[in-house]
Parts: C-alpha cells; sequence; structure tokens
C-alpha cells in the first residue's frame, strides 16, 4: 500500500508539495527484525511510541520494584504475531514510558528493535504490552511514521496529529487527538442519563433519548440531549466495554459532518475527543508532522 503522494496530487488540490512522503495505510505488513516474525501491523497516529505484544518479562539478574531503576539491564521476554508465530527475545530496557488510557495510567519498559516496512528498516522504541486481547500485535507509533510518511485511510486532504474539532450539538471545540488506530470516534462525557433505561440490556435502549456532559480541554462544559444510535464493543489491552454510540456533526470549525460518536468517561486523558477512522475515510489524509 505504499504510496508516493506526488502521484496523487492532481486528485488532491489542498496537499502541497511539502507533503511528497510515502504514504502508509491503516494497516501495513511489518517485520519485527530480531525476532524475525512479520506483523500485520496497526498504523496508529494516537500512540507517540511504537508498541510490541510481549508476555513472560523477566528482567536479566532480577528486577527491583521501581521500573525506572532498572533501565539499562537486560530484559526477555516471548513476543507472537497475530498467526500466534512466537519468539523469545532478549533487549536492553533502554526507557519506562508512562500509557495514559481510558482507563488511567501505567507504566511499561522500553526497548529498541529494529521495524521494517518494505525495506525500510530503523531501530526506534518500542513500549512492550501484553496485547493479547488485541486485534493487532504490533502497533507502529509517531516515532516511527514521524518525518518519512503520511498515513492515508483513503486518499484526500491533510490534517495533523492534533486538530481543533467543533461539535455543533455542544459549541464546543476540542483540541482533538487524531488516530488512526481507532475505529471511531470517542467523546469524553459524564452524567450520562438515558431517559426510560433499561439497566439490564444497553441494547435495549438503542432509539432512546440520552443527556450526557461534555467538557473540552479548557474547562467548558455542554449539556447534550440526543438519541442512543447504537452500542459498541471496544477492545483495548485491558479487556473489553460496551459505550453507547450518539450521532454528532463535529468537524473542523465551518467544516462538520455528522458521524458516529462513542460515549466515555475521559477524565483522565488529555485529549477530550478522540478521532477515529470513520470520521478520517473519505476526508483526510494524516501527518504526524504537521
Amino acid at each position: 500500500m505504499l504510496r508516493v503522494i506526488l502521484f496523487f496530487m492532481s486528485l488532491l488540490p489542498l496537499v502541497s508539495s511539502a507533503y511528497d512522503k510515502p504514504v502508509l495505510g491503516p494497516s501495513e505488513p511489518f517485520t519485527l527484525e530480531e525476532g524475525g516474525i512479520p506483523f500485520e501491523a496497526r498504523i496508529d497516529t494516537g500512540a507517540s511510541n511504537s508498541s510490541l505484544h510481549a508476555f513472560d518479562l523477566q528482567v536479566i539478574g532480577g528486577e527491583v520494584s521501581k521500573k525506572k531503576d532498572n533501565i539499562g539491564k537486560m530484559l526477555r521476554f516471548t513476543t507472537a504475531n497475530e498467526e500466534g508465530k512466537q519468539s523469545q527475545m532478549e533487549a536492553k530496557i533502554v526507557d519506562v514510558s508512562t500509557v495514559k488510557n481510558a482507563q488511567g495510567t501505567e507504566s511499561r519498559y522500553m526497548v529498541e528493535l529494529t521495524l521494517n516496512f518494505a525495506g525500510d528498516a530503523r531501530k526506534v522504541k518500542v513500549n512492550l504490552r501484553d496485547r493479547r486481547h488485541m486485534d493487532y500485535k504490533m502497533l507502529i507509533g509517531r516515532n516511527w511514521i514521524k518525518g518519512h510518511y503520511l498515513v492515508d485511510v483513503q486518499q484526500l486532504p491533510v490534517i495533523g496529529a492534533r486538530a481543533p474539532i467543533h461539535i455543533v450539538e455542544s459549541d464546543l471545540t476540542y483540541h482533538a487527538r487524531i488516530d488512526t488506530g481507532a475505529v471511531e470516534n470517542s467523546l469524553h462525557a459524564t452524567h450520562i442519563r438515558v431517559h426510560d433505561e433499561d439497566k439490564q440490556n444497553m441494547e435495549n435502549n438503542i432509539g432512546k433519548l440520552v443527556t450526557f456532559t461534555t467538557s473540552n480541554e479548557e474547562g467548558q462544559s455542554a449539556e447534550v440531549t440526543t438519541r442512543i444510535k447504537n452500542t459498541s464493543l471496544i477492545r483495548n489491552a485491558q479487556g473489553s466495554e460496551i459505550r453507547y454510540m450518539v450521532e454528532l456533526e463535529l468537524g473542523e470549525p465551518g467544516k462538520e459532518y455528522k458521524v458516529l460518536v462513542n460515549l466515555k468517561d475521559r477524565s483522565k486523558m488529555r485529549q477530550k475527543l478522540l478521532i477515529g477512522r470513520n470520521w478520517l475515510e473519505g476526508h483526510y489524509l494524516v501527518d504526524v508532522e504537521k
């Protein structure tokens, strides 16, 4: 899926000649050079670092409780791709990353590994995480993409890794994270109240009115009432959960359009609005350097 953006610039009048980098799709075949294992990797502009499925982690010579005190030691771990092919590896711990998600924060060991896409093999820091619940066992973050590639979930104008996104129903503008690793959009929502709610089965609440409070990164808040359009099963490294989905009109100010958004308490997250592929597809190309 490697394409040179100059090839289709005639189709993209809004894209300047500055964006003459090769283009990655939402997922691409990568090889982990040290283990010799192929992965179908998710290209994730929402992640600052790349991530690899790893389990049975063992710090050689003994681990101390504070992860940062283990930096410089050798780490033995096992990785496996989507087909179940495994490799046991050893690498030096070069850092510890703190990863924030909707469930809170966690610390992960980071090692340097060589990630190869179509002959472009570069060593970057990779955090290690048990991704057994995830469809993709390798995630390619901005530290591998930046300066080298654009990310295209179709073929259209360019948007950066963060962008001001306005929601018409709340009349709030968010400093949104543009996340090609996410299937759908996610909005910070608290005090979610379903009118005539069935508390036992969320599916039975589809079509009912829901009222929730949302706020942006600057603390501005609004109450929104709309109808539940669907539910969404979200899977992440912590497991899975079901969220309500509503249809909202959102986009760059003055360019909003209706799209489905799942509702989630994102109080612990820096960005209160995450823009996924269901908003990007057919509309934007992502450049994490922009």
